[in-house]
Order: C-alpha cells, then sequence, then structure tokens
C-alpha cells in the first residue's frame, strides 16, 4: 500500500534546532535604559555664541592716526601722511595676547575719524595715503596672518560714524558706503570671529539712519561664524559702561525689542533679563589705560586692577574685552606686556589648581538615580560645561555636599552652568560646617551663567554645602571650584551690588516643577 505524501512530516533540521536552543540560552539584559538629559530651557547660544563665551577674553587694539595726534575722537580732517608706524610688528601684538591668555584680538580697521587700516577702494583716507611703507602697507592683512599663524581669533571694528566721508548724513548713499567696506574686510582676510560696532556718535553731528538689519545679515552672510557686537546684539552686547564692571546679577537674557543702539538703559545692559527672549550675552569693555588709543602721557593699570576687573567680568558670565594700544611706534609698549604678564601669573596662581579637586560629593537627589553616572554630582569636579550635576524632577531641595577630606582654607568660589543648556540659577548660597558642628552660610550668589566667581573674607572648613535656592529649571551644574587669592582685597560677605527685579510668578523657588512650565517661562 503506497503512503500518503500529504501526511508526511519531514524531519525538522539540526541547524534550525541549534538556533532554536541558542535563542531560549541568550540571557536577556537587565542592565536600566539611561534616562535622557533634561529639557533645555530657551533661549539657547548658537554655536559661534557658545565659542564666543568660553574663549573669556579679547584683546582689542586701537590704533590709527589719533595714535599720532594724541586725540581720543579724531575729526577726520588729520593729514593721513602723520600715520606712520616704522616697526609695526602685528605679531608681537598677537604674542603679548597669547602669552596673557587672550585667544582673540579685536582691531579697529576704521575709527570715527574714517581712516581706514586696510586700503579700501572706496576712499583714500587710509593707509594708501600714509607714509607708512609708502602708501603699500595693509595693517589689517598683517594682523590676520599674525592671528592665524598663532591660531589666535581676529575681530574687527568698523564704526559706523564716519567723521571724513562726505556721503555721512545721506542715509542711502553711507548705508551703501559702509557695506561696501564691511564687504571688503569680510572677504580679504579669512576668517573674521566677531565683527563690532557700536551707537558712538558725538552731539551736534548729522543725523543719520543705519541700516542694522542690512548690516547684520550681510555679516552673517559673508561670515557665518562670527558673532556681531553692538549695544543691543545681536550676538553678544555692551554691558553698558566703559569700566570692564558687569551687574553682580547678569544674564545672558535679553529682549533685543526692548533695545536700541546707542539709546538703552544702561542698567538694563548691566543686568539682561531673566525673562529675556534672544540670548545675548555681555561683553565688558575697558582700556589698560585711562584713553583708548595710546598716550606717552599714561600709563597702564596695574595686574590687581586687571585682577578685580577679570571678577566682575569674566567672573560674572561676560567677556572681558582689554583694550591694549599699540603706540606710535607700531609696538604694544613695555609697560603694558609687563602689566599683561603679571596679570596672566596672578590667573594662574590662583585658578591653576582647584583645591575640591579631591573631594566627595553627594547630592540631594540625582537624575535617574544614584547609580546613573550620566549625572553624577561628582562631574562638578570635571572641567568643561559638557559633562554636569541634573538632580531628580520635581524636587524641593537642590543640594551638593563637599567633603574635602581635610580642613581647607579658601576665598574663592567658582560655579558653572551647562549653559548650552539654558540659563537656569537665578539664586544660590555657599555654607560650611563650622567647628561646633553647624553649618555657617559663607556667600550669597545670584545669577551664574558660564562662569561665576565670588570673593569672600578666607574661611576655613572640610565640608562645604552649595544650595540653590531659586532656578528658573531644574538647576544643573557643571562645575564647582575653591581657591585661594592672596592677591585681592575683600570685606564684604555678599555679592550683592546690583540686583534684577524678579517675577516670582516665573520662579521656581524650591518648589515642585514640571517641564510644561518650560514653555511658559
Amino acid at each position: 500500500m503506497k503512503k500518503n505524501k500529504n501526511n508526511c512530516t519531514k524531519p525538522i533540521s539540526q541547524n534550525l534546532i541549534l538556533t532554536l536552543l541558542a535563542l531560549y540560552f541568550i540571557p536577556i539584559s537587565n542592565s536600566p535604559l539611561k534616562k535622557p538629559p533634561p529639557l533645555p530651557i530657551l533661549p539657547l547660544p548658537s554655536s559661534p555664541q557658545l565659542e564666543w563665551q568660553l574663549s573669556s577674553m579679547a584683546l582689542f587694539l586701537h590704533f590709527g592716526p589719533n595714535t599720532f595726534t594724541d586725540s581720543e575722537w579724531g575729526t577726520g580732517r588729520a593729514d593721513p601722511r602723520v600715520f606712520n608706524p616704522t616697526r609695526l610688528n602685528a605679531s608681537q601684538w598677537v604674542h603679548a595676547a597669547k602669552s596673557a591668555g587672550f585667544n582673540r584680538v579685536i582691531l579697529t580697521a576704521k575709527h570715527h575719524d574714517g581712516f581706514c587700516l586696510w586700503p579700501s577702494e572706496y576712499t583714500d583716507y587710509s593707509v594708501k595715503s600714509s607714509e607708512w611703507k609708502n602708501g603699500t602697507g595693509d595693517v589689517v592683512a598683517e594682523l590676520a596672518l599674525a592671528a592665524k599663524e598663532a591660531g589666535v581669533d581676529l575681530g574687527l571694528y568698523l564704526s559706523p560714524w564716519d567723521r571724513h566721508e562726505p556721503s555721512y548724513g545721506k542715509t542711502l548713499e553711507y548705508n551703501e558706503f559702509y557695506m561696501a567696506q564691511m564687504a571688503e574686510l569680510l572677504t580679504r582676510y579669512g576668517e573674521i570671529k566677531e565683527v563690532w560696532l557700536d551707537g558712538a556718535k558725538g552731539e551736534g553731528e548729522k543725523d543719520m539712519e543705519y541700516f542694522f538689519d542690512s548690516w547684520f545679515s550681510l555679516i552673517h552672510q559673508l561670515q557665518p561664524r562670527a558673532v556681531i557686537f553692538s549695544d543691543v546684539g545681536p550676538d553678544t552686547r555692551w554691558i553698558g559702561d566703559e569700566a570692564g564692571v558687569a551687574g553682580s546679577t547678569c544674564w545672558s537674557l535679553f529682549n533685543r525689542s526692548d533695545a536700541k543702539i546707542g539709546g538703552t538703559d544702561p542698567r538694563y545692559s548691566q543686568g539682561g533679563d531673566p525673562h529675556g527672549h534672544d540670548w545675548v550675552p555681555a561683553e565688558c569693555d575697558v582700556s589698560i589705560r585711562r584713553g583708548w588709543f595710546w598716550h606717552a602721557s599714561e600709563a597702564p593699570k596695574s595686574a590687581v586692577e586687571l585682577l578685580d576687573l577679570y571678577y566682575k567680568s569674566v567672573g560674572r558670565n561676560c567677556l572681558l574685552l582689554l583694550n591694549v594700544p599699540p603706540n606710535s611706534s607700531g609696538l604694544i609698549s613695555a609697560e603694558d606686556i609687563q602689566v599683561l604678564q603679571e596679570f596672566s601669573d596672578l590667573r594662574k596662581s590662583i585658578f591653576s589648581y582647584n583645591l575640591a579637586e579631591n573631594a566627595l560629593v553627594s547630592a540631594s537627589s540625582t537624575r535617574g538615580g544614584i547609580s546613573s553616572s550620566q549625572f553624577d554630582p561628582h562631574n562638578v569636579m570635571k572641567e568643561g560645561i559638557y559633562t554636569y550635576w541634573a538632580p531628580e524632577e520635581n524636587q524641593s531641595d537642590w543640594t551638593l555636599l563637599i567633603n574635602l577630606q581635610e580642613p581647607v582654607s579658601f576665598n574663592v568660589l567658582q560655579v558653572q552652568e551647562p549653559i548650552h543648556m539654558g540659563q537656569r540659577i537665578i539664586k544660590f548660597h555657599l555654607d560650611i560646617l563650622n567647628e561646633e558642628g553647624t553649618w555657617k552660610k559663607v556667600i550669597n550668589g545670584t545669577t551664574v551663567g558660564y562662569q561665576r566667581l565670588l570673593q569672600f573674607p578666607t574661611v576655613k572648613s572640610q565640608r562645604l554645602r552649595f544650595v540653590i535656592n531659586k532656578s528658573r529649571a531644574e538647576p544643573l551644574i557643571s562645575h564647582l571650584g575653591i581657591y585661594m587669592d592672596k592677591f585681592s582685597i575683600v570685606s564684604s560677605m555678599s555679592d550683592s551690588t546690583s540686583q534684577t527685579a524678579l517675577n516670582g510668578s516665573h520662579i521656581l523657588q524650591k518648589s515642585m516643577f514640571n517641564h510644561s512650565e518650560i514653555a511658559a517661562i
């Protein structure tokens, strides 16, 4: 009898059996999935703004006919032949900047007198009409080459106010002239990292409407990695004074729509705006001498004075733009270079070693739980802003406990936020555990941002407590440091010389919080 082929069962292959057995015995991972980072809180910095902020300091170079005529605001009528820096050495300028810790230089390519430090094709009032190199020189080109060779960023200042140009006062003609000169600067000299302009203009001068939006669009088109400085941004703003001092409360947040170039309330510029819709961090400009251009009768500030300015600018979430003007020979004066080096040595002496580097750190909570190394509190001992401590959501206590493992004397606190996640902290304080075993407050602080440096009379303790009292969202801390400054004299134990009014309805004050509030702030 024939077997029914339809009832025949095919044998299972040996390979299939082995495969099924292998799958059965593969262990299923029990490791928890990573907790994602918290939501950033708007506004946020652009990539060029981040690069600018991380540079901390830049050197301003005021140079031109004023250097030779003992003037500050030139009239535009000085004979161009007075400009003759026979020993000009742009490499010396750049080396002086870099060796003192400045990695950006900004040159006054044209100041208010209208004289151009490059051979512009749109005016004869420039180096091509000077005695220097028989009219064949180009200061901008020499500086651009020196900066590139040294790995230092280059910025240029092109004054909107031009006291020489005949078309100034004729709105259309002058805006065309200004944009043409801007295009020359931004297409001839390689990468430009900052374009600097302001609203300065003397009383009684011709009325002039500047087409700022057109200028800004051109700059971003020709140099997309450049930040633009003006009284109100769009990328970095003036701090509101020429003393190099920021408000002790200083937000990178700003409302550009509430400000006007040449007409902004200095108090608004100094403090920024906790409810601002734009990210426009502040730049603190100040001169190493009394004037902006070199004058033989003036002497530089001391290194200790510069250190004080550093605390009040870089230490308040700003960039320090220090003017160091070349002299009439075309060199930075030896006494200025000496002060710059002493300033660099002071900073190295104070900040080269974090006294809390080997501390044990714990937190009131950690995002993802204590086993999450991604947001571990010990991240605050690492350099840089891209690693950070994050607390768990919906907490009412934001505290970091630091055990230095032995008593340590210190008088400077450094705090940094991961600003690529937004600026968050509104108010904080630092406590130490005294010999009686009770917590004693050392210093109060307000905003942090990229970097906050707080000074106070010297204290000594093994255990510290860093407490965040108010924040726009769950606070994030990227770095904490303590240091000993043996050079500054400090008498105050608070940092409240300037306060920005805050609307409590927009603030988290150790209260429950959910992410729906981010969009409403």
